[in-house]
């Protein structure tokens, strides 16, 4: 219940998919006060319970969504987080074992820790979501639609590959009102390199002002339990443990996926230039050193 907790579960509650809402932090009274606070407005968002529970008591919930550990500090890149958050989604995901519901990751390096998460809670693939490249998604969208003057919802580009800086934009497919963004008057190869450097960077911005990124990935994250518990098999950028698209396979990365109940079970092959593709390779290798890399003893 830091930063990205707290948005995460306002965005939530603010969206009306929950029933119920269960708070925990190894810091019981950060809990109990954020699930106190959360209540007090209960008349202005739709009917939800808040309330503080166990991790242990979470097993049995449709979703469990993994906010813990230590955020990033001005100059690191999300991978130098690995070693003492993997440890921390270690033992969580060691207590969820036999949970019913799909887990999601939102700690950083998400992809890493998604991969780690699935490895130690013996569950699917499908079952274990990490928010992955949505919010760099929604930031490539934005920045799209500020430089076009179109709203960023008729924009439709995708980000791939680690959440992270190796990165991917796929602006051979990126489109706006079905118009390919490359026939757009005055686009040009240097306007994409300008704006997907602004994406990569925006976190490193952010927290260089303010110490941390966290409403927009609350909202991100909302709009992520939103389309599982209500099945709407939505195309989403979202990182899982890869089966084989694009010839991925033993990594976690993000590549868009449908998502619905049964969670990111259905991945699809994008449109892809031949570079492009190259890139998320360059991607999935660095993920996989990553992982190699973690000292688990």
């Amino acid at each position: 219940m830091g930063w990205v907790g707290s948005s995460i579960a306002i965005s939530t509650l603010h969206s009306g998919v929950a029933d119920e809402l269960l708070l925990h932090d190894v810091r019981e009274p950060a809990a109990e006060g954020e699930a106190m606070d959360l209540a007090h407005g209960a008349s202005f968002y739709p009917a939800a319970v808040v309330r503080t529970a166990t991790v242990d008591e979470m097993v049995d919930a449709d979703v469990v969504v993994i906010a813990a550990g230590r955020g990033g500090r001005p100059g690191e890149s999300r991978l130098h987080l690995l070693q003492e958050n993997a440890a921390l989604i270690g033992d969580i995901g060691g207590r969820l074992t036999g949970a019913r519901g799909t887990i999601l990751v939102v700690s950083n390096p998400v992809d890493v820790l998604t991969q780690r998460m699935t490895e130690v809670s013996g569950l699917p693939a499908a079952r274990v979501v990490g928010t992955g490249t949505m919010l760099d998604t929604a930031r490539l969208k934005q920045v799209i639609g500020r430089v076009i003057h179109v709203d960023p919802h008729s924009v439709h580009a995708h980000v791939v590959g680690e959440h992270g800086d190796s990165e991917v934009v796929l602006w051979n497919a990126a489109r706006a009102g079905g118009v390919r963004l490359r026939e757009w008057i005055g686009w040009g190869p240097e306007r994409e390199t300008a704006l997907a450097e602004e994406v990569r960077r925006a976190a490193y911005e952010i927290i260089l002002r303010k110490g941390a990124t966290n409403h927009a990935i609350g909202l991100v994250t909302a709009d992520l339990l939103r389309c599982i518990l209500r099945d709407e098999r939505r195309v989403l950028t979202v990182s899982r443990v890869q089966e084989g698209a694009l010839g991925l396979t033993n990594v976690a990365l993000s590549l868009p996926t449908v998502v619905g109940a049964e969670g990111a079970a259905e991945v699809l092959e994008p449109e892809i230039s031949g570079d492009e593709r190259q890139r998320v390779q360059h991607s999935a290798d660095l993920l996989r050193q990553a992982a190699a890399g973690l000292d688990l003893a």
